[in-house]
């Protein structure tokens, strides 16, 4: 793994690509995110396991940047197979791929950018192996394209639900950093600072990874937005003092019945929300509705390393040597907690199951009339 510290050029961190592909030297591009905002260290990753660690590791998260991160990492893997034969290729191809999609289970995007990789070895089958490799890298541009278009609509939508000078409430970090522009929860508030709309945000910490207080506070406050961190069991103040009108949460994965999982304590601020009668929006590009998940319980929770509770934020151990530790990285926030799912084709509400079919016929004519353009 190569690095590059990118502190002396004196760049504001919004001017970097979260993800990007160096395709002459065959590497992954990322910000290692565990070491910001101290830090803002540019690593290439060229081995699979370089690429799995990074990912496993959170050096790059959120999900639509998982799955930019995981086309590009592939098309690098592929690029490494030694053969002509197509079998042989493909073989290898399918081993490498199951390894990356091992490094983390909930969000949806990991597995959906893989899987779309390989329906482009399988269908182009009958070409050259060269020629495969090159619809590849194709294929892993146009899913770094279409994230930015994707939080861009996101974004549009989402900036029709408030209005100027809202309090904004935002948990853990989908902004520009989770995505290759814009965000998703971010991509309304990045658009209004871009009209003058002069939102408040308020961020969440986030327990354990801290991602609010490290990422999202350090993205919005390098922008120019008026931003306030508070710890996260502190969103009932804020929200019995009047100061928030909108909560926008991203989410990795999103069931058929509207249920979402999303960084743990997600479903707290839903609840919150609920309670205090603030609208509570999930801002989801249709890559993480997984149609084949039913609902919240069957979506499959990451369970990450003790060490990130007790020890990770602090200069010695916090807690109490032998003592057992619960660690989920996301938790379910069911649907009658959810005023809106804000996807790149639109706003559904409830009933999620019809509303969200909706919006995937919406996509689906969308692509058709598309593709007929593109003859």
């Amino acid at each position: 793994m190569e690095k590059r510290e990118g502190m002396t050029d004196k760049k504001n961190i919004m001017e970097y690509e979260t993800v990007e592909l160096n395709d002459e030297e065959g590497a992954l591009v990322i910000i290692d995110q565990t070491l910001l905002p101290g830090k803002t260290e540019i690593i290439r990753l060229k081995t699979a396991e370089e690429i799995w660690d990074a990912i496993y590791l959170l050096k790059v998260r959120g999900a639509p940047a998982i799955g930019v991160a995981a086309a590009f990492g592939i098309y690098i893997l592929a690029k490494q197979i030694d053969t002509d034969d197509y079998n042989t290729f493909y073989k290898e191809f399918v081993k490498q791929k199951e390894y990356l999609n091992s490094a983390r289970p909930t969000a949806v995007n990991l597995s959906w950018a893989l899987n779309r990789m390989d329906e482009v070895c399988k269908r182009n089958k009958e070409l050259s192996v060269a020629q495969i490799k090159e619809k590849l890298r194709a294929e892993s541009i146009s899913i770094k394209e279409e994230d930015i278009w994707v939080c861009k609509m996101i974004g549009e939508y989402g900036l029709s639900l408030v209005k100027p000078g809202d309090g904004i409430l935002t948990h853990c970090n989908a902004g520009q950093l989770a995505t290759c522009k814009y965000g998703t929860a971010t991509a309304p508030i990045y658009l209004g600072q871009e009209k003058g709309y002069q939102f408040r945000v308020f961020v969440d910490e986030t327990r354990p990874l801290l991602q609010g207080a490290r990422l999202t506070a350090y993205e919005l406050h390098s922008s120019g937005v008026e931003v306030t961190l508070i710890c996260d069991n502190m969103s009932a103040a804020v929200m019995r003092n009047g100061w928030i009108n909108a909560v926008f949460v991203g989410c990795d994965r999103v069931a058929a019945n509207g249920d979402t999982a999303n960084k743990i304590g997600t479903s707290v601020v839903a609840a919150v929300a609920k309670r205090f009668h603030v609208p509570f929006y999930v801002c989801a590009p249709t890559s993480t509705i997984d149609r084949n998940t039913k609902t919240g319980e069957d979506i499959c929770i990451e369970q990450r390393p003790a060490e990130e509770v007790t020890e990770m934020w602090y200069k010695e151990r916090l807690a109490p040597d032998g003592i057992k530790v619960f660690n989920p990285a996301f938790d379910v926030t069911d649907h009658d907690l959810i005023t809106a799912i804000v996807t790149e084709y639109g706003v559904a509400r409830a009933p999620f199951t019809e509303s969200l079919r909706e919006i995937f016929k919406k996509k689906n004519a969308y692509e058709k009339g598309k593709s007929i353009w593109n003859l």
